[in-house]
């Protein structure tokens, strides 16, 4: 009998599950849905939403759609792992009802709140304690809800992230993780346990906080209700959870100090791994938890996020053709325009405020056009070189923290499949990038055979995971990119 993990990847564009053969480390199936993205609601500027029990749908489709293609049998099921959009907030009643749909990554509405919050605790508390400002993270995010829906609000009887939703509706069982609290900006790293200072400070009650589960570990089974509507076993155990970025970086074998990975999707992440407590006085750069953390073998992980990345990239193919343009057209066109797109520039921060910009709402904006010159394949050029510009900003952010950004690894995947974005990354970073075959719900798969016992180690749940490529900086390049560079950071300094 064969021994297969589920894993899935709850995005903010679509669900993805995948079914992995634990003794081979390969592929037996793989589902993403919708094929179109997922909508986020914007009921008012700069707010972003979208409803839990979408998540779910697509949950249910794709555990059908995997279970038919792998053609699976009643007993090789044998641990389920979730990866999820981080930083989301989802509030249930006693009864497990959702009470307003989720206040999502790239929702801003609590900016102010989060700012206010480091005010008045403090750079010297927020910072070693929290390794980061409230910001415009999960806490805040309910200190929101708090103030502005309080019948509401007096309704919750817990809050979750994304991932710990999608656990409950399969196990029944309400919990998180010490990695998902660090990302809501819940956890004191010098206490080692939830900020008591922070939710005193928000008049937050402790209780709506879950029960916390190592993010290898049994964390619920599956209820007979859910396997019938998944057309699964009952009592499968979930044995892993993590957010996107410290599950992705785990998707790469990224758990050792100075390892890097990265991410073009919908956002545009840098994730590194370090031994130490490191965190940028800004805020501009964010650390949390990373999956492998203990408290006597410590890891960190150093998150560099750009909202507005595919999002920016999906958005113009609406603009320049819709359905009638795919995304290897649009990079053909890109092509065709010189290093530089001559003298065109993409801000890319249109897609909510940006963390490396301290979240100043400064905006998506093209410069330096020229209607005599300039035609599409410009445009889709700039946008891509913006994008990884943008990157660029945080990598230096990066650097002075004391990050060692040597080789940097990512899923052949999203905008990673365009080979001018991938030419782009590594000649203006300066860095070795390795391309893999994985993906997050890969990632989840295998941690949820590490979590279940079925892999000893790391070593031996990586041992399926191919690397397809090495892209490394070609001299030539490296001055070309450099002058793009130079030119964005002029057109942003116009804007800021």
């Amino acid at each position: 009998m064969r021994r297969l993990l589920l894993g899935y990847d709850i995005g903010s564009s679509s669900v993805k599950a995948t079914l992995l053969d634990a003794d081979s480390g390969r592929v037996v199936a793989s589902e993403g849905l919708p094929k179109v993205e997922m909508p986020i609601a914007s009921p008012q500027k700069d707010w972003a939403e979208q409803d839990p029990e979408m998540w779910w749908k697509y949950i249910i489709e794709t555990t059908h759609a995997v279970t038919k293609q792998g053609n699976v049998k009643s007993g090789e099921l044998k641990a389920i792992g979730i990866s999820y959009q981080m930083h989301g907030l989802v509030c249930v009643d006693k009864d497990g009802k959702v009470l307003r749909p989720s206040i999502i990554w790239c929702d801003s509405r609590a900016v102010a709140i989060g700012n206010n919050a480091f005010e008045v605790l403090g750079e010297d508390y927020c910072l070693p304690n929290l390794l980061n400002s409230p910001g415009n993270f999960t806490a805040s995010k309910l200190k929101w809800v708090q103030e502005n829906e309080p019948e509401l609000y007096a309704k919750i009887h817990k809050i979750m992230l994304p991932g710990d939703y999608i656990a409950m509706k399969l196990s029944g069982e309400i919990k998180t993780s010490e990695t998902g609290l660090s990302e809501g900006i819940f956890w004191d790293f010098k206490e080692n346990g939830i900020s008591n200072k922070l939710l005193n400070y928000y008049k937050i009650d402790s209780s709506l906080i879950a029960e916390v589960v190592p993010s290898f570990s049994l964390q619920g089974t599956v209820t007979t209700q859910a396997a019938g509507i998944l057309g699964i076993d009952a009592g499968v155990p979930i044995t892993y959870r993590a957010g996107d970025q410290p599950n992705n970086a785990f998707s790469l074998n990224v758990l050792e100090e100075g390892e890097l990975a990265t991410t073009a999707g919908t956002s545009g992440t840098v994730y590194g791994v370090s031994k130490n407590p490191v965190y940028d006085p800004q805020s501009r750069v964010n650390t949390f938890v990373h999956v492998n953390h203990s408290q006597k073998d410590p890891r960190y992980g150093v998150l560099l996020c750009i909202n507005g990345t595919g999002i920016l990239n999906s958005w113009v193919k609406r603009l320049i053709g819709g359905e009638a343009i795919t995304y290897p057209q649009m990079n053909e066109l890109a092509s065709e325009i010189s290093i530089g797109a001559d003298g065109l520039s993409f801000i890319p921060f249109g897609n909510g405020v940006e963390r490396i910009m301290q979240n100043k709402p400064v905006g998506a904006h093209m410069m330096g056009l020229n209607l005599l010159q300039h035609d599409r394949r410009h445009v889709l050029r700039a946008v891509q070189e913006g994008i990884v510009s943008s990157l660029k900003y945080g990598f230096d952010i990066m650097k002075d923290m004391g990050l060692n950004l040597n080789t940097v690894k990512a899923g052949k995947a999203n905008m990673f499949l365009s080979p001018l974005f991938r030419e782009a990354f590594v000649n203006m970073n300066q860095v070795s990038l390795e391309l893999y075959d994985t993906d997050g719900s890969q990632g989840a798969a295998r941690g949820a055979g590490i979590g279940a016992g079925i892999y000893a180690d790391a070593k031996e749940a990586f041992a399926g995971l191919e690397r397809l490529s090495v892209f490394e900086p070609e001299k030539e390049k490296v001055a070309a990119y450099a002058e793009v560079y130079g030119q964005w950071k002029a057109a942003l300094s116009k804007v800021m």
